[in-house]
């Protein structure tokens, strides 16, 4: 009897790599903000600072400029990367062992991380409360929609029912 490209591994294939491709990338971001602490320092600096928004004096209340705040919220967003990297490596892993059910929700919970970080962090906070969107030096905004949507993507691949196997009636 044939059977379907579902019933052979396919989506679990394709469940594991997609997420796989995201702890990738959280990983290299969470270990590029560890090893060059600097760098993106200076981004969460000027977007909580907003000193390259319009500057309205209706919204610069919200500006945060204390350094020790803003380095505490970067702290906080490196350990928010460093602990959605390890539990999409986690559900990575567990795809790869075909523990589909485990896979589906450690992968869940990172993909949820990566997308509340994204979403919420840098395109409602960051992007909105911070006027990020009226920096032209330091706007994260398209960057952060990508992976969010591409979490997004790899989110609904992971909750898409597990194959059945075929059987046949005789």
């Amino acid at each position: 009897m044939a059977t379907s490209p579902t019933s052979r591994g396919v989506l679990p294939l394709a469940a594991m790599l997609l997420t796989a491709t995201i702890a990738l990338y959280m990983t290299l971001v969470a270990f590029g903000n560890i090893t060059d602490f600097g760098t993106n320092q200076q981004f969460v600096q000027h977007v909580l600072a907003m000193d390259t928004t319009f500057k309205d004096e209706d919204l610069m209340w919200r500006a945060i400029t204390s350094e020790t705040l803003q380095d505490a919220a970067y702290i906080a967003i490196i350990a928010w990367e460093t602990v959605a990297a390890f539990a999409l490596i986690a559900g990575s892993w567990l795809w790869a062992r075909r523990d589909q059910r485990r896979a589906r929700q450690l992968s869940t919970y990172g993909l949820l991380m990566v997308m509340l970080l994204f979403g919420a962090g840098f395109i409602g906070i960051g992007g909105e409360w911070f006027s990020m969107w009226q920096s032209k030096s330091w706007n994260g905004l398209d960057a952060a929609t990508r992976v969010f949507l591409f979490s997004g993507v790899v989110l609904i691949v992971n909750q898409l029912p597990a194959p059945r196997t075929e059987t046949s009636a005789t």
